[in-house]
């Protein structure tokens, strides 16, 4: 027995000892999906390059053998494999048949991260800066003043908060007009927009809008959710217009304002129709919340791209599911009839027949909607508790988010000929 004990000591060394690689598995075994994510990054950070295998084993990642990386995927709670080099030729001689649906991609350089948010949020405010914590990766806060003066080109990726662009306060005002929250949100965002030289809030959203338009056309990655998505869109298409009424700026909205939206300035939308009721939680007809009835039957489904051509659309929805829950926001999703035609969707609530999670490219850079609120709380209400993402740690729908992060930092794996 003693014999046998030794022997199995001294093959799994002789294996140590030739293992030149380490294997994070992302398919349905792994223990910790979102801390995956986290030691891509932080990989990338200490300046080492790993591969992601689209679509091997849920989007899995393969690095060199290091004593060091071994350790912190333990502390992280990690799974991990030690590979022999042999082995790790092997899944890379796999991938690359142009019979299978995977495709190598080589990630060398961490995104320098930035997300848009006020004084005084918590990470549990947003779903983006909630997992951003949760995994370890590092970023910045910015907000309006920031923006205005010029330091999106520091940055290669940012988010933006669920933000309301159009300046109606996000349409809190029949609900919580009356909460000193409200009034103090109010109150800061007026000061600000008149300290950097603008008569009212939405003129300041605008600019900042703006900006960030130009960030995307400039190589910029713009990643947002929930309202930060059609509210962006509209604030965009309404820059010619005023569309809010007195009680948001002290004046009335335009009545011709839906007649002068300017739809060839939007990202994703295209012939919406404006909420204008003040009194009215909802931004257009964008939205399709009201369509979502039972948490139990309501699912979205990614789509499945062909990772050797559409390389962006597979980082963008790897997965060990495609199918995941679906989760409500003040915008749950987008109602695909008012979708732009170049804009590609990367999963779909089928039964509703609404898209979830859209993805497009606007001169040299790129943008992705992502519907919802919270992926793991699917009615988040205003001052809700805050998700604990220790009980989530393999959860499907924030590994989308996560999927964003990477994408700045990915090269296509050449091969050799």
């Amino acid at each position: 027995m003693k014999k046998t004990l030794f022997l199995l000591l001294i093959i799994s060394f002789s294996l140590r000892l030739n293992a030149t690689s380490v294997l994070i598995p992302m398919d349905n075994g792994q223990s910790n999906h979102l801390k995956a994510y986290g030691i891509a990054y932080w990989m990338l950070n200490n300046g080492l390059t790993l591969e992601w295998l689209l679509n091997y084993r849920g989007g899995s990642f393969l690095c060199p053998h290091d004593v060091k990386i071994e350790e912190e995927l333990t502390i992280r709670g990690v799974k991990y494999e030690v590979i022999t080099d042999g082995k790790a030729n092997a899944i890379r001689n796999e991938i690359s048949n142009p019979d299978v649906n995977q495709e190598i991609i080589q990630l060398e350089k961490a995104p320098k991260i930035a997300v848009y948010t006020p004084k005084g949020k918590q990470p549990w405010d947003d779903a983006v800066t909630l997992v951003l914590e949760y995994a370890e990766i590092p970023y910045e806060k910015i907000y309006d003043s920031a923006i205005v003066m010029g330091v999106l080109p520091k940055y290669d990726w940012l988010h933006l908060h669920h933000e309301d662009f159009t300046g109606q306060y996000g349409k809190f005002f029949n609900n919580f007009r009356n909460a000193p929250w409200y009034h103090a949100q109010v109150a800061e965002a007026e000061s600000d927009a008149k300290m950097l030289g603008f008569n009212k809030v939405s003129q300041l959203k605008l600019a900042v809008a703006n900006n960030l338009k130009n960030f995307v056309l400039g190589g910029g990655f713009l990643f947002t959710m929930c309202s930060g998505t059609d509210s962006f869109d509209i604030a965009l298409a309404a820059h010619n217009t005023d569309i809010c009424e007195s009680m948001f700026d002290g004046d009335p909205a335009d009545p011709n304002c839906q007649q002068k939206l300017d739809y060839a300035n939007t990202f994703a939308f295209d012939k919406f129709t404006l909420e204008r009721n003040p009194l009215v939680y909802e931004y257009s007809n964008v939205d399709g919340t009201d369509l979502h009835k039972s948490e139990a039957m309501d699912k979205f489904s990614l789509f499945e791209f062909s990772a050797k051509w559409d390389v962006i659309p597979t980082m963008l929805t790897q997965c060990h599911t495609d199918i995941i829950d679906d989760f409500m926001g003040q915008t749950t999703d987008f109602k695909k009839d008012f979708i732009k035609s170049n804009v590609l969707i990367l999963g779909e609530n089928k039964a509703l027949g609404t898209a979830k999670y859209v993805h497009g490219e606007l001169g040299q850079g790129t943008w992705t909607f992502y519907g919802g609120h919270d992926p793991e709380d699917y009615r988040h209400m205003v001052q809700d508790p805050p998700t604990d993402l220790n009980l989530h740690p393999n959860s499907p729908g924030y590994r989308l988010i996560l999927n964003n992060i990477l994408f700045p930092a990915a090269k296509k794996k050449k091969r050799k000929t």
